[in-house]
Order: structure tokens, then C-alpha cells, then sequence
């Protein structure tokens, strides 16, 4: 019998050292955005996947770089507060202030008590915001509809109030050097009192609603698992690092503004089958980092309290210098963002911009654990696992 030409017959010849009749297999490479829903904004994974296995996950980032921090380097400290809001969108009043004070540190300027308590007050509303962004959208990544619309309705609540305080509601430009822009209007503190009451029963409706869904913790519990020290070795920060155990945040360990006033606790993971927390639970994975914000909110929502009952009357703004002149030196100084820390370096000459500045985004700290994370972990896991970080492209590529 004659032999016949495989390249007829599409049957596919064996690889070296490869007994013909034995199965084998190549990897694939599988791009995972940057248009993909689950990557929550224009990053790219690229998985190299065996059949439904993910072998090695690689971050490419980049597609929504605006060169802020060069920017920063170009317009006085006034100017760039509003595009500190655009690094992360989803919490622009932490980025405000975060900047702001570094700023304020290195000029030696007081802000009024009020304007702190404003400032916290701000925060911790933004801080909500955001983590019911992020709690419909890791619902919608794992199939769950209803979440996001519940999510979305809450925060439509926070937005009203910062778009009847400074006209804006996604990138606000209102805590800036000094202090806010503006005073909090007539009304506020009582349409705040009565959102608290309205909005903390809720968080227990949505953990009956996703956290102990069954199918939702069949996909996120023991998913995704980091170690304690993986996380801090990786640099992450905010509920990824709570997540894995490590009882660390800013806010009361290093306190800044006046968050040593307040009564809070820092809620980490913890292991499954105790304080309701379901059995498949191991601490560090998926589910962990998604419930970490979720008790967040309710910290927040405490914090909130005691702004409403110790809140001065006063000045919502230092008195500062139309022209501010940076004197040479240089600060860095850390705030406790919704994502993890973030960090902000300015170093002033003795003129009005200043000659350096250099933005520390925890999202991009936290998006470095992908290949590690995301070995050996099936191809539908990627989307638990990168929905968990929770990332925010724009303080990713600043």
C-alpha cells in the first residue's frame, strides 16, 4: 500500500518524539480584551490557554495613557486637581484629596475644620459609590443581572448629593488646595442623614440578593486564592490586601485628615463556615476581596455618622494665595483610595508648578498579582479572579 500525502487527507503528522495515534495538543493564545465586558475598561490579557486551562496570563496595559503625570508637571497644583479625577472615575473625590494634601503638606497649608470634615464626609460617600460599582459589576460578570441594577439605583442617591453640591457627577473638581471649592449646600447634611437610614439596611439585601447566592460562590469561592504574603510581596493594597487576611488600612493605621476621630473597624477575610461566611470560603480568594467591600460600606456608613453629629460650623476654605509658589523640596504622602493606597510625590522649586510629580495607583499595584494568580486556573476563573481586584484603567495607565 502506498503511502498518502497527510497534507491531502488533512490528517496532521505527529510531532517529534511523539508516538503516532497519541494525542497532542498546542497551547492557544486567546486575547481577553481590550474590548472584553469583564476587563472593566480598556485592558488587555493575553491567556495562553491548554483547552480550557489558563497556563499564563499576561497584562497589557496602556490604551488609555494621557501622560497625567507630565501634565502635572506643566500646570500649577490648581490646574491639576481636575485631572487627578480622572485617574480613578469611579472614587475622583479620594484623588482630590489625595493630591490636595500632598500638596498642602509641602506649602505647610491648615485647612479649616470644617473643610476636613467635608472632605471625609466626601470620601467615604465616594467610597460607597464606588464599591456598589463594584459589587453590580462583579454580579454581572458572573451572570447575575439584578445586582448591578440594584447597585445603580443606590448610588444614583450619592450622585444627586455631589451634583447638588458641586454641579458634577462622575468627576467633581471639588476638594481641592485649601479645603472644597464650595461650602455643602443648604440641606445636604439632612438629605445625607436620611440616605444612611435609607441605605444601610440595603447591604444585608444585597448579601441575601449575591454574597450567598450559591452559584455565586460556587465561582468566586476558592478562586483565585493569594496568600497573605503574595499580597504584600505584589505590592497590593485596599480590599485585595484585607481580603488575604492582612488587617492594614491607611485610614486607622496611619490616620490621616482627621480619620482618628472616628470609631471604624477594618474588616479582612476570613476563613469559611464561621460568622456566616459559606464553607467553600478560603481567606485570600475571589469571594473574600468582593466581601471585604462589601462590610467596607457598612464601615463607611458608621464613619458617616459621626460626621453628621461632629461637624463644625466655619470655613470651608484656607485662605491660599492665588499664585502658590511650591518651596523646593519634595512631599509623599498616602491616602486610603477605594482601590488600595494611593500615593502622590510632589517636588517643588521655589515656582508655581511643580517639577515633579509622581502618581502611586494601587490599581496598577494590584493588577501586577495577574500572573501570578492566574495560573492553572480555568478560562471562565479569569473573569472571577480580574473582577475581584477590581481595576480602575485610568490611575492603571495615569
Amino acid at each position: 500500500m502506498t503511502d498518502i500525502d497527510p497534507q491531502i487527507t488533512g490528517e496532521t503528522m505527529p510531532a517529534p518524539g511523539v508516538a503516532p495515534g497519541t494525542l497532542h495538543t498546542e497551547d492557544l493564545l486567546v486575547n481577553m480584551g481590550p474590548q472584553h465586558p469583564s476587563t472593566h475598561g480598556v485592558l488587555r490579557l493575553l491567556l495562553r490557554t491548554d483547552g480550557e486551562l489558563v497556563v499564563e496570563a499576561t497584562p497589557h496595559i496602556g490604551y488609555l495613557h494621557r501622560c497625567a503625570e507630565k501634565i502635572g508637571e506643566n500646570v500649577t497644583p490648581v490646574q491639576f486637581v481636575p485631572m487627578t479625577d480622572r485617574l480613578d472615575y469611579l472614587a475622583a473625590m479620594n484623588n482630590n484629596h489625595g493630591y490636595s494634601l500632598a500638596v498642602e503638606k509641602l506649602c505647610g497649608i491648615e485647612v479649616p475644620e470644617r473643610a476636613r470634615y467635608i472632605r471625609v464626609i466626601m470620601c467615604e460617600l465616594n467610597r460607597i459609590a464606588s464599591h456598589l460599582v463594584s459589587f453590580g459589576s462583579y454580579g454581572l460578570d458572573m451572570g447575575a443581572f439584578t445586582p448591578f441594577l440594584y447597585a445603580f439605583r443606590e448610588r444614583e442617591y450619592i450622585v444627586d448629593l455631589f451634583e447638588a453640591t458641586c454641579g458634577a457627577r462622575l468627576t467633581y473638581n471639588y476638594l481641592t488646595i485649601g479645603g472644597a471649592a464650595a461650602d455643602l449646600p443648604a440641606g445636604f447634611l439632612d438629605r445625607l442623614a436620611w440616605f444612611l437610614d435609607y441605605f444601610e439596611p440595603k447591604i444585608d439585601e444585597y448579601n441575601r440578593l449575591l454574597s450567598y447566592n450559591y452559584i455565586f460562590v460556587k465561582r468566586t469561592a476558592g478562586v483565585g486564592v493569594i496568600s497573605a504574603a503574595d499580597a504584600i510581596a505584589y505590592g497590593l493594597t485596599g480590599p485585595c490586601l484585607r481580603g488575604s487576611g492582612v488587617r492594614w488600612d491607611l485610614r486607622r493605621c496611619v490616620p490621616y485628615e482627621i480619620y482618628d476621630r472616628f470609631e471604624f473597624d477594618i474588616p479582612i477575610g476570613v476563613p469559611g463556615g464561621t460568622d456566616d461566611i459559606p464553607p467553600e470560603v478560603v481567606v485570600g480568594d475571589s469571594w473574600s476581596r468582593y466581601y471585604v467591600r462589601m462590610l467596607e460600606m457598612k464601615q463607611s456608613v458608621r464613619i458617616l455618622r459621626q460626621c453628621l453629629r461632629q461637624i463644625p460650623d466655619g470655613e470651608y476654605r484656607a485662605k491660599v494665595p492665588r499664585v502658590l509658589k511650591l518651596p523646593a523640596g519634595e512631599v509623599y504622602l498616602e491616602v486610603e483610595g477605594a482601590r488600595g493606597q494611593l500615593g502622590f510625590l510632589v517636588v517643588g522649586d521655589n515656582g508655581p508648578i511643580p517639577r515633579r510629580v509622581k502618581v502611586r495607583g494601587p490599581s496598577f499595584c494590584n493588577l501586577s498579582i495577574i500572573p501570578h494568580v492566574c495560573r492553572r486556573v480555568l478560562l471562565a476563573d479569569v473573569a472571577a479572579i480580574l473582577g475581584s481586584i477590581d481595576v480602575v484603567m485610568g490611575e492603571v495607565d495615569r
